[in-house]
Parts: structure tokens; C-alpha cells; sequence
């Protein structure tokens, strides 16, 4: 799948905005891409997901034993790269603020995972997600995402592949030029 494949796949779920919109980074950009309405059809969740997998080296698709994401916005495409795949996937809540494995979900000791979201922009959700594992007891040998919105600069401690790398600027709250600041704000995010 091709970059302007991908891209279509958000045009045509009209899951590419535009506005003013807080990320769930708390970066501000007039660009979001809303996954869960480019993952809403359940065919098109799993090309994306096959297209993903394809990203991830051979080495590392046969070291995976399990799927972690985190809820909200990692949940559908980690369970289509479950899918994809061929192993379990699981996913982390934050019931009181941070990362951990709820609903009998449990990692066995050791175990290698493969972290997966649906966009990275600083890496911050998923360091957190990261380190959650940890503390379950398995281990993260690499993340994937769909989208990486961090200009190549999230810096996740793990290998990470994504389908596509989409550089729409984004700004810190202090930095938002006063274009985007005359426009209305929208905080679409799962955590604002």
C-alpha cells in the first residue's frame, strides 16, 4: 500500500480534518486524522492492518508473541494487527490516569510484544504504554502505527514502524500562530 493509498483511505472515511484542533499530545494543528473513522469499516481496518504488518521486519513478526495497544485510539488497529498477525491482542485502560492491563488480560512473564497505535506525535501515550508493559511483566520489542505525525522525532526506546509518515506541523499552546488561534478549537482526542 502505497502512501496515497493510504491517504485515500482517510479521505474516503473523511477521517482527514481540518480545523483547529487540540491533540491528544496537547500540541495544537490545523490537521487531524480521526482513525477511528478510517478503522470504522471493519475491511478497510484490515487492509490497513495487513499493510501495517507488511512494515514490520520478518525478524520481528516471529519474535511477537502478543498485541498490546492502548485504549482508546491504539484498540482497533491493535486488535486487527492481532488479526493480521495471528496472536491475541489486548489493550491498556488508564481507569485512574495510568496504563495498565484490566479486564483479566495478562501478559505471561517475559513475554515479547508488539506495541501498536493509531498515530504517534510526540511518543509521550506511548512511552507510558511502554513502561505499563513492563511493569505487567512482558516486554515491548517494537511499535507500529499507522500514522507517525512526528516528523521522525518521537523517540520510543523501540524500533517503531509506521504505514505512514504524515508531517502536518503542529504547535506547542504557547507557539499556535494567530491564523489557527482565530479559529475555533476542537479537541477530538480520546484524552484532552
Amino acid at each position: 500500500m502505497t502512501d496515497e493509498d493510504v491517504l485515500h483511505e482517510f479521505r474516503a472515511s473523511e477521517a482527514l480534518l481540518e480545523g483547529h484542533f487540540k491533540l491528544s499530545s496537547g500540541r495544537h494543528s490545523a490537521h487531524y486524522l480521526q482513525c477511528a473513522r478510517v478503522l470504522m469499516n471493519p475491511e478497510r481496518a484490515g487492509r490497513l492492518a495487513v499493510a501495517l504488518a507488511q512494515k514490520l521486519p520478518r525478524d520481528v513478526r516471529q519474535q511477537i508473541d502478543v498485541v498490546v495497544s492502548p485504549a482508546m485510539g491504539g484498540l482497533i488497529i491493535g486488535h486487527e494487527m492481532g488479526r493480521a498477525l495471528g496472536k491475541d491482542a489486548m489493550f491498556l485502560e488508564r481507569p485512574t490516569g495510568t496504563f495498565e492491563l484490566r479486564r483479566g488480560f495478562r501478559l505471561v512473564p517475559g513475554a515479547k510484544v508488539l506495541m501498536v497505535e493509531d498515530v504517534v506525535t510526540t511518543g509521550l501515550s506511548s512511552r507510558e504504554a511502554i513502561a505499563a508493559v513492563g511493569r505487567e511483566g512482558g516486554e515491548v520489542i517494537a511499535e507500529a502505527a499507522l500514522v507517525d505525525r512526528s516528523n521522525g522525532s518521537a523517540d520510543l526506546g523501540v524500533p517503531f514502524y509506521a504505514l505512514i509518515d504524515i508531517n502536518f506541523p503542529s504547535y506547542a499552546e504557547e507557539d499556535v500562530p494567530p491564523e489557527l488561534a482565530a479559529v475555533p478549537l476542537t479537541k477530538p482526542g480520546s484524552r484532552v
